[in-house]
């Protein structure tokens, strides 16, 4: 392995693997947006590596080399998906509204994994309530984790 991709213990001088970020076995779905941010990211990866190079700056190189590895894959592997609007079932890329019987509603949105945010209401496409909806109309029930939603309402946008 090169030196380059591992880092120096400043105790001891034993050179330590900082390994690498694991990607996901699940397709890679992306939305326009997460594409967009995939993008982003390695441009921003590479302007970085440039000047940890400059710097020569072992240890910084080292991981933004793996960070800029882990976006690449996730590029090369990046499958856009595009809800149809006239979808009468829940699709990936899609809002959802979905009401417990308490009257409680909550908005997801189904989006890549590398997207997902739920404090922003973002899911994963590969999450159980995405898999729990997946498919699904207006006034249908999905179960997770035992607890019933019903969907109230979806749109292709948001």
């Amino acid at each position: 392995m090169s030196r380059a991709f591992t880092r120096q213990d400043d105790t001891d001088g034993v050179i330590a693997d900082i390994g690498e970020r694991p990607v996901s076995k699940h397709r890679n779905l992306v939305t326009e947006n997460g594409l967009k941010a995939i993008d982003a990211e390695v441009a921003s990866l590479r302007a970085e590596l440039a000047r940890a190079e400059a710097a020569t700056d072992r240890e910084r190189i080292a991981l933004l080399s793996r960070d800029l590895r882990y976006w690449n894959a996730r590029r090369e592997s990046a499958e856009l998906s595009i809800p149809d609007p006239d979808s009468d079932v829940v699709r990936f890329g899609m809002t959802v509204t979905i009401e417990d019987e308490d009257g409680h509603k909550k908005s997801w949105k189904i989006v890549g994994e590398d997207e997902a945010d739920a404090a922003h209401g973002k899911i994963s496409h590969s999450s159980p309530m995405a898999a729990a909806l997946f498919g699904k109309k207006v006034g249908e029930l999905a179960t997770v984790n035992g607890k019933e939603w019903e969907i109230v309402e979806m749109s292709a946008g948001g």
